[in-house]
């Protein structure tokens, strides 16, 4: 059921509140459009739960938070709008398959695709849909919104680039793979890399391919830009970084004696990239280099992507952690157990961490003293 503001003071409730949380807004998969997973807003030292909501299916959906509303996908199809400080749901959307797509918000519009092929275009406030394109392959990419053109990938092999206001396609790249990952925007392009082993960078206007790079294995995480280097993971069992300015390779890492794939994306600091991997183990990295400055074993696979938030990084695993690291030592600070594993990958605004499990329980963490005041 929907829940729309249909009077005048809902609608500038609804204003001010955008207003109040903008400064720590989290908009988009891994925080940002150079997908970073760097926080701007803090946290308390220890955290604790504020609020879950509870979904019959399981949470793959990272949230977006923005203006005081949590927003996520469900694998029942339904896209879900809560208030990000009690947990109350404000309004749901019917999709037309399972949502494993981080939604995008963008000037008011939430963007996300599921495992149908649909594209949808919601407005935030009411829920209401604007617009819904039809493509031939499930869609599990979040969307970057670069000019007039939102982009995202399919598991029909392409890339495309779809007019904002209307939802036609623009563009589309043809790909040898799936294109599984978040794209990432970089001097007027959105870069991406696919299955088929190649990171390329698309002009947004048009949707011409004016960089490809091989990089020789599958890929599944989306990139990290950061001081014009793009990091991400492989299911080749490494980790690379390519300084896009020069189109060249700078380095891979691969753990001399655990060989397995890196799923999830990093998060990179000027220190350190930091990853996780089904090899049970977080990473972390010289960004320079890529040599490992330490490492540590969680003794479960991490799919979900890592956190920086001040001088913690947040781990998620698919044994149903969620682990607060000393982001430049590896030290535990702290620990919670849930009752199902961690796909999703965290979100974090306003001092409140938010993460939905796989056994469709979606977490809200912060200081408890928050409900009182």
């Amino acid at each position: 059921m929907r829940l729309p503001f249909k009077t005048l003071a809902g609608v500038l409730i609804y204003a001010l509140s955008w207003g109040q949380h903008a400064s720590a807004d989290w908009p988009s998969f891994r925080g940002n459009s150079s997908g970073t997973g760097v926080a701007t807003s803090p946290l308390p030292d220890s955290v604790d739960v504020v609020w879950t909501y509870e979904l019959e299916e399981p949470i793959e959906s990272t949230a977006a938070v923005v203006g005081g509303r949590v927003y996520f996908g469900g694998l029942d199809g339904v896209l879900y709008a809560l208030d990000a400080d009690s947990g109350s749901p404000i309004w749901t959307y019917s999709a037309e398959g399972e949502v494993k797509s981080s939604p995008s918000l963008v000037d008011g519009v939430i963007y996300a695709g599921d495992e149908s092929g649909a594209f949808h275009a919601v407005d935030a406030r009411t829920g209401e849909s604007r617009w819904v394109t039809h493509l031939e392959g499930g869609i599990t990419s979040s969307a970057r919104v670069l000019g007039d053109r939102v982009i995202f990938g399919s598991y029909d092999n392409h890339l495309y680039g779809l007019d904002l206001e209307t939802g036609k396609v623009a563009w589309k790249v043809e790909t040898e793979g799936y294109v599984h990952a978040t794209p990432i925007v970089y001097a007027e392009r959105c870069y991406v890399a696919g299955c088929d082993g190649f990171l390329r960078g698309i002009v947004s206007a048009d949707g011409r391919v004016d960089q490809s790079i091989d990089v020789g294995d599958y890929v599944g995480s989306s990139p990290a830009l950061r001081d014009e280097v793009a990091f991400f993971g492989t299911f080749g069992n490494r980790v690379m970084a390519v300084d896009l300015a020069r189109g060249e390779i700078v380095w891979k890492y691969e753990h001399p004696e655990r060989h397995f794939p890196f799923y999830g994306s990093p998060a990179v600091t000027a220190e350190l990239v930091y990853i996780g991997g089904r090899d049970r183990m977080v990473h972390a990295l010289d960004p320079g280099t890529g040599e490992a400055r330490w490492i540590y074993n969680t003794g479960a696979r991490i799919d979900a992507s890592p956190v920086v938030v001040g001088d913690r990084l947040i781990v998620a695993t698919q044994r149903g952690e969620i682990l607060f690291l000393d982001r430049l030592k590896g030290d535990v600070l702290w620990t919670f157990e849930g009752g199902g594993s961690f796909t999703a990958s965290p979100a974090v605004s306003g001092g409140r961490l938010y993460i939905g499990s796989d056994d469709g329980v979606f977490y809200c963490f912060g200081k408890t003293e928050d409900l009182d005041e």
